[in-house]
């Protein structure tokens, strides 16, 4: 039976287990998280501010409401992204921001969004939105 190899450090086939999953390299990690079409773009919104989800959605015109519910619900299941509710009776306000843990991936976001600002500027046309 031939043997996988995963990730070779020093020498060693080994690989990340978090949270009793399996992890390649550090980078499948990475995209576990944040992978996907709309989750950078969700914390990229949230980076700086608390919002609620029809402000996020105002942001993001392209995601459908239940798409955007889908993807608000895995990242705090994920633990980047925390959700808070005021009031008890309808209609509650609902809040979204970034966790402590989230926002440790503010580095990542800032240089993601500069690589394509850069490529925008460089191969792209700014038009303006009416």
């Amino acid at each position: 039976m031939k043997k996988i190899q995963i990730m070779i450090l020093k020498g060693v086939n080994t690989a990340f287990r978090l949270d009793e999953k399996l992890y390649h390299c550090a980078m499948d990690i990475t995209m576990d998280y944040i992978g996907g079409k709309w989750r950078t773009v969700i914390l990229w919104y949230l980076k700086g501010k608390t919002m609620r989800f029809a402000e996020i959605k105002k942001h993001i015109p392209d995601i459908t409401e239940k798409m955007l519910s889908i993807q608000l619900k895995q990242l705090e299941k994920d633990g980047l992204i925390k959700r808070e509710m005021f009031g008890t009776k309808p209609p509650v306000r609902v809040e979204y921001s970034l966790t402590d843990f989230g926002k440790t991936l503010i580095p990542v976001l800032n240089a993601i969004a500069k690589w394509g600002r850069d490529l925008g500027e460089s191969e792209g046309t700014l038009v303006e939105l009416e």
